[in-house]
């Protein structure tokens, strides 16, 4: 099972991406919201994988972070939803939405992301329900700062509208809050440093 990988960003497409490893290169199944996520082609990247296998097929699915990655296994999980339309349903609806909607028990907002039906949705929510409490729960507990962080929330709308994509500013913003910043120039500026270190 390959879990996860580094490596050089060959190719760059809405639906996959070539990764090389050593040499190989390997098409990575993607949602939208990884191909987002992603830099342009040529640079170096990291995307946690699933390995699927069936008897006459062998796939890659790759995500740019757990969280998507775990709502992607769970979903696979539910009768009726394959690879492709747990993929697709990750490109109509972000993680963390799903993770709410599924939560929260929100059905209209699932029938709302193409390629879910109805009855889909009312087999999600019930299949799911224990499965998303738990995740969500330690989501929450790994949260650096809480979602209605003020100061969180101002860095990152400040990285994202300086161009850096959502993911990585997220990430960036979560290690400058780590050191406890007193002001939001201060969190803002250390996030602009991790950034740029990588």
């Amino acid at each position: 099972m390959i879990a996860q990988m580094r490596g050089h960003l060959i190719q760059k497409n809405p639906g996959f991406v070539i990764l090389e490893n050593n040499g190989i290169g390997y098409q990575v199944h993607i949602s939208l919201t990884t191909f987002y996520d992603l830099p342009e082609s040529e640079s170096d990247v990291r995307l946690y994988t699933h390995t699927h296998v069936r008897e006459d097929l062998l796939q890659l699915f790759g995500f740019s972070t757990p969280l998507e990655k775990e709502l992607f296994q769970i979903l696979i999980g539910v009768s009726g939803i394959g690879p492709k339309l747990a993929l697709n349903i990750l490109s109509g609806i972000s993680p963390p939405e799903l993770l709410r909607s599924l939560s929260s028990g929100n059905l209209a907002r699932l029938v709302s992301v193409p390629g879910i039906g109805r009855k889909t949705a009312e087999r999600m929510l019930l299949d799911l329900k224990e499965k998303v409490q738990k995740m969500e729960s330690r989501v929450c507990a790994a949260k650096i700062a809480p979602a209605g962080d003020a100061m969180a929330e101002d860095v990152l709308s400040a990285l994202v509208n300086l161009g850096y994509k959502k993911g990585q500013a997220e990430e960036a913003v979560e290690r400058a809050l780590q050191g406890k910043p007193g002001t939001l120039e201060e969190a803002l500026k250390e996030s602009l440093r991790l950034l740029a270190t990588g």
